[in-house]
């Protein structure tokens, strides 16, 4: 039976030579889990580092009362720098990921990525420069919560969940959750969306009218 080849899915694994991609294989589990299920959590410390070979991870912090934040998510052909950092530190993890769709992913344990990353440059770069996109995107979401307007905040999220769509599915508290604000936050500045016509709302749907006026306003200052 031919060997799954997941090494061809990521860049960093892509570049490597031949043999050490087969011993990658050797060493590494593939595991699938369904949307909804808990990728990892704030009791966990990880012993190994994971590629996401398909699907999609949420990741997301929740504080002492209770309110969540979304701070990245993980697509297909892509490592998880939380992951990363918490391994290297051998720390618990402070967040938690959660499957938003079904997902494979392939785990490798912790000796084997610690070899790979003293011997090979290729590896080590692709690691370490996706842990440096990722801490940008990090104090991003910082700069946003602590400094963003909520409005054009929004504005952007409605615009990136929906793509080429029209309409999304979310509730008022999910996207509270996504932007690290309170649902009635959300439901205000929805209810004045609506009254401007760029949007239309029903029970966990929001229809987006007006595209390009939620452009302009998502590139105001």
């Amino acid at each position: 039976m031919k060997t799954f080849d997941w090494t061809e899915r990521f860049e960093g694994t892509r570049a490597l030579p031949r043999a050490v991609r087969d011993r990658l294989i050797q060493v590494a589990r593939v595991i699938h889990l369904k949307k909804g299920a808990q990728v990892f959590g704030p009791t966990n410390i990880p012993d190994s580092l994971f590629f996401l070979y398909d699907g999609r991870i949420r990741v997301s912090q929740t504080s002492d009362n209770g309110r969540e934040i979304v701070l990245y998510r993980v697509d297909a052909g892509e490592s998880c720098v939380l992951t990363t950092a918490c391994m290297l530190a051998e720390e618990a993890y402070n967040a938690e990921g959660i499957a938003e769709t079904d997902i494979k992913v392939v785990v490798l344990p912790k000796p084997a990525f610690d070899q790979l990353a003293a011997e090979e440059d290729a590896f080590r770069n692709f690691v370490f420069a996706a842990y440096s996109r990722r801490l940008i995107d990090l104090l991003r979401v910082v700069d946003d919560v602590a400094f963003g307007r909520i409005d054009v905040r929004l504005t952007e999220r409605l615009l990136a969940l929906a793509g080429d769509d029209q309409e999304i599915s979310a509730t008022h508290q999910q996207l509270a959750c996504e932007l690290g604000t309170a649902r009635e936050v959300i439901s205000r500045v929805l209810q004045d969306f609506q009254k401007r016509e760029m949007i239309a709302q029903s029970r966990g749907r929001i229809a987006l009218l007006n595209k390009p006026a939620l452009m302009d306003l998502a590139t105001s200052d």
